[in-house]
């Protein structure tokens, strides 16, 4: 499989260079590298704007892996335009999602289980995509457990997203060796990217 290695050019140049690929080789499945999360969101919706069936993986050096599966989206192809994958990243506005519970709303804590699967599932659907997706307290509970909530953090780190789970917490909680998703953080980390993004969503 092919790999581009896009690493250390500024937008959009890697989306040029995955564009010119995917125009020559129509059905390949390929790869492209980058090294920051400007270019790495606008390879994915570049990809995806062509129909391609896409996924990211973070490496252990910061970079990251996107692969690409052409014909595989049931998307429609939209017009390229060069001046939608300038370096800034695409409205995302570093959007951060909270999850400090494992139950949504007060009163019955089975429904507010329920809430926060539903809620977490319906993130893929909103536009744009968070940067990150903050998990501590009982929210880690999300990232251990099967269920929509679960399927849909798996989903949503490898288009990208990077989801942090609180060390401390699955330590208090005995869920150290459960965890099926995200990386995990202290509360530096936490509380650095909360201070640093454009906007907090939470459900609480």
């Amino acid at each position: 499989m092919e790999i581009l290695d896009c690493r250390g050019l500024n937008c959009p140049e890697p989306v040029l260079r995955t564009k010119e690929y995917l125009e020559n080789h129509p059905e390949e499945v390929f790869s492209v590298v980058v090294d920051n999360e400007a270019s790495r969101e606008n390879v994915l919706r570049f990809g995806r704007s062509q129909g391609c069936q896409v996924s990211v993986e973070q490496r252990g050096d910061g970079d990251f892996l996107i692969s690409l599966t052409p014909g595989e989206s049931d998307t429609p192809r939209e017009d390229f335009q060069e001046a939608d994958y300038s370096c800034a990243l695409p409205d995302a506005g570093n959007l951060v999602y909270v999850i400090p519970s494992d139950s949504m709303g007060r009163g019955s804590s089975e429904l507010g289980w329920a809430l926060l699967q539903t809620y977490v599932k319906t993130i893929a659907e909103i536009s744009p995509l968070p940067s990150h997706i903050l998990l501590y307290n009982g929210g880690v509970k999300l990232a251990t457990q099967e269920g929509k909530a679960l399927e849909a953090l798996q989903a949503l780190e490898k288009q990208g997203v990077t989801i942090w789970i609180c060390g401390t917490c699955l330590e208090f909680f005995k869920l150290e060796e459960e965890r099926k998703v995200g990386s995990i953080t202290n509360m530096y980390d936490i509380m650095n990217t909360m201070t640093t993004a454009a906007r907090v969503v939470s459900p609480f």
